[in-house]
């Protein structure tokens, strides 16, 4: 039986390049929810760090993600809801977004390596360089069943991948 209740979060997770900001966006649109990029949630160390095509550690990621997790508790308690794109890549770091909540959900872009470099080598003005791509991969922890992720292939055009991943919300977990 499908929870009537919608999350009042969906952390929209993949490597740099699967599209997490344009999904992320969309489907906020879509749902009527608050949009917010994790990216912003960046010390400006670590935003350096990246421009620099140095990986993060995992002690540069911890404050950045309990940053997202505080802004997603803030506005559940505000009553509002959000869709927040965020790399999430290990299971690790999506343990401390989600902090044991049954009302924030996981949205996992898969693609292929191939697939996401070539929109990589075609993007301008981010900060991440298509360099880093390898790492994100040898980092990435797919989301578990256990998780209840939404998982969407995104060799998909924009709006089919949004209706996707809100069938899927609508089905039974």
């Amino acid at each position: 039986m499908a929870d009537a209740t919608p999350p009042c979060a969906l952390v929209v997770m993949g490597v740099s390049g699967s599209g997490k900001s344009t999904i992320a966006g969309r489907l906020a649109v879509r749902l009527g929810w608050r949009f917010e990029d994790g990216d912003k949630y960046h010390p400006p160390a670590n935003v350096a760090k990246m421009s620099a095509g140095q990986p993060l550690t995992d002690e540069d990621r911890w404050p950045w993600l309990q940053a997202i997790a505080d802004e997603i508790d803030r506005l559940s308690a505000a009553g509002q809801r959000a869709v927040v794109a965020c790399s999430a890549l290990k299971r690790a770091y999506r343990d401390i977004l989600v902090h044991g909540r049954d009302d924030i959900r996981i949205v996992f872009l898969n693609g292929t390596q191939e697939l996401i470099a070539g929109r990589l080598a075609a993007r301008k003005g981010h900060f991440m360089p298509p360099g880093l791509l390898a790492s994100q991969f040898k980092t990435l922890q797919p989301p578990q069943a256990d998780e209840r992720p939404i998982s969407v292939s995104i060799d998909a055009p924009v709006e089919a991948i949004v209706d996707d991943i809100v069938r899927q919300l609508k089905a039974p977990t």
